[in-house]
């Protein structure tokens, strides 16, 4: 492997170590490289793409314009690459970023195959131990985790799972070959966004699909459609106007809510605007809705009887509307998930929705799930029950800093940061997209995590220093901030991943502000205020 130093017991040494292998490690990696040191990539799968490797579930696509969500670092790369949808699904996403892993010759640094178990600091002089499920092991100064906050997937806390003599699947680890739904009784379990954007494509050829509800979600369409060349030459030529424009937003998409509130408008514009924005491509009804139906009550209460209408409009039988309507959290509280015809599958006569509510699963069995009503035979079983998100990755990883201390012992009820990035006690570690960043359009907050991370690595090779640590002060002040700015947000009284919460995970039931709530803006100011100051405020030596 280039640049490795081995050592006598086959341990190999490099300045610093990657994990993973998706849109924030194949950045780092190209970033590193340019500060000529020895780095390695290790990533679990048999190929780059992260999130677009794993998640080969049918229908999984984008929710931001395809443009919005590609590397702006190189113009070139820009300039090469054609868009064929507006919302990419995910075989154009896991192309583009095979094209991006040879355009820079990435692979030459990344073993794939290689799972990371543990990684232990070690205090005597302040480098890392790595190790991978075969056994084999890494030295490095610096730890950089790139493991995405959605990549830890969950099975449902059920009964007799391994019971089940059909097919199953979890969304998250789908099969690399086709899967044939044709003829077929399908129960699909879950319906966040990965089982909104499965269910409309099971039902397009299934023999029969059981939905299994415990949740519902406000949906709202995605508008997708063809690029022509035409319009993919407009979006090129636009590319530094829109770059820029998603540098501005909020949360570093084309949408940034709307600088009125939901009641300084009449009733009719209202109406109107929300019309508008229900027949606009994308986030733009949750991003770029009234600056206030997030905070304030009332204006939640407007914009979500006006998506509950749409949906008993769309959908024939009543009863079945009236469980699709979420009761339990108002609109754009939890992350929207985007639908194409997702309502009209269950006007289809071939499908049912069963609300687990009102009967919930008792076990699955042999031949299938058995509710406290009902017996259901199935010849397959989707579960689309999601990730242990933000924190769910670092917990599947023994990770020890000083003096031994467990990560999972130091986030215990609530992960705590400093700018999300750097953890007290774990000294050389730095977190790309790790709890309390600026999340949004991810690409956009990616490119930045891996640009500030690259200075402080820079940082400390001009300096010759060996040890980059975050304060006690530094993590207090941060961690309150990110507390102080979730406050009045109506989506953090609400259960979901984004505030820790995930009843598929044992003891997972006690909020805590899991991520950065401010603005993309406000994320950059911040650390660009520590990086001009020399990180005077890290303790580097």
């Amino acid at each position: 492997m280039s640049g490795a130093h081995e050592t006598a017991n086959s341990v190999r040494d490099y300045d610093a170590i990657v994990i993973g292998a998706g849109i924030s490690g194949m950045y780092q990696l190209y970033r590193l490289r340019e500060l000529g040191i020895r780095v390695l990539v290790l990533e679990a799968g048999t190929g780059v793409g992260g999130t677009w490797y794993w998640n080969r579930y049918p229908g999984a696509r984008f929710d931001s314009e395809s443009y919005s969500y590609s590397y702006s670092f190189s113009k070139e790369l820009l300039e090469e690459w054609d868009w064929k949808e507006h919302f990419a699904p995910q075989p154009e996403t896991l192309s583009y970023l095979n094209h991006v892993a040879d355009k820079f010759d990435l692979r030459r640094d990344i073993q794939f195959r290689s799972r990371v178990v543990s990684a232990h600091y070690r205090d005597a002089d302040n480098g890392w131990d790595i190790a991978t499920e075969s056994g084999e092991k890494f030295r490095a100064r610096f730890l950089i985790t790139a493991i995405g906050p959605l990549s830890a997937p969950v099975m449902p806390r059920i009964e007799g799972i391994e019971n089940f003599k059909g097919e199953s699947h979890h969304t998250a680890r789908w099969p690399h070959e086709p899967v044939s739904f044709a003829g077929k009784r399908v129960a699909v379990i879950g319906t966040g966004a990965t089982g909104i954007q499965t269910i409309q494509e099971v039902a397009k050829t299934v023999g029969h699909l059981t939905v299994f509800q415990r949740t519902p979600n406000w949906c709202t369409p995605l508008h997708n459609r063809k690029i022509t060349p035409e319009e993919m030459k407009d979006i090129r030529a636009g590319y530094p106007e829109m770059f820029r424009r998603c540098q501005e937003t909020f949360a570093c998409f084309l949408h940034t809510p709307d600088p009125r509130g939901t009641f300084e408008v009449s009733a009719e514009e209202r109406e109107a605007f929300f019309e508008h924005l229900y027949a606009s491509p994308g986030f733009g009804i949750w991003q770029g809705n009234f600056k206030d139906i997030l905070v304030n009550r009332e204006a939640n209460a407007a914009i979500s009887a006006f998506v509950a209408r749409k949906i008993r409009e769309r959908v024939k039988d009543q009863a079945v509307a009236e469980k699709l309507i979420p009761k339990n959290h108002g609109f754009g509280t939890r992350r929207v998930p985007m639908e194409t015809k997702y309502y009209e599958v269950y006007n289809q006569p071939n499908v049912k929705l069963v609300d687990i509510e009102e009967t919930p699963i008792e076990r699955i069995a042999e031949k299938g799930i058995k509710t406290t009503d009902a017996e259901y035979e199935f010849d397959m079983i989707v579960y689309a029950t999601g990730f242990d998100a933000i924190t769910g990755s670092f917990d599947r990883i023994d990770i020890r800093g000083e003096n031994g201390l467990a990560l999972k012992e130091k986030w215990r009820g609530g992960p705590k940061t400093y700018l999300g990035v750097l953890v007290e006690s774990f000294p050389n570690m730095l977190m790309l997209i790790g709890p309390h960043t600026a999340l949004g359009n991810i690409p956009r907050s990616i490119e930045y995590n891996v640009e500030w991370v690259t200075g402080v690595v820079r940082h400390a090779v001009k300096h010759r220093a060996t040890r980059v640590a975050a304060t006690a002060e530094g993590v207090e002040s941060w961690t309150n901030h990110v507390k102080s700015l979730g406050v009045g947000l109506l989506s953090n009284e609400v259960d979901s991943w984004m505030t820790g919460i995930n009843s598929n995970i044992e003891g997972r039931q006690t909020r805590f502000i899991a991520r950065y709530s401010g603005s993309a803006p406000a994320y950059r100011e911040r650390c660009d205020q520590v990086a001009a100051d020399g990180y005077r405020e890290l303790s580097i030596a």
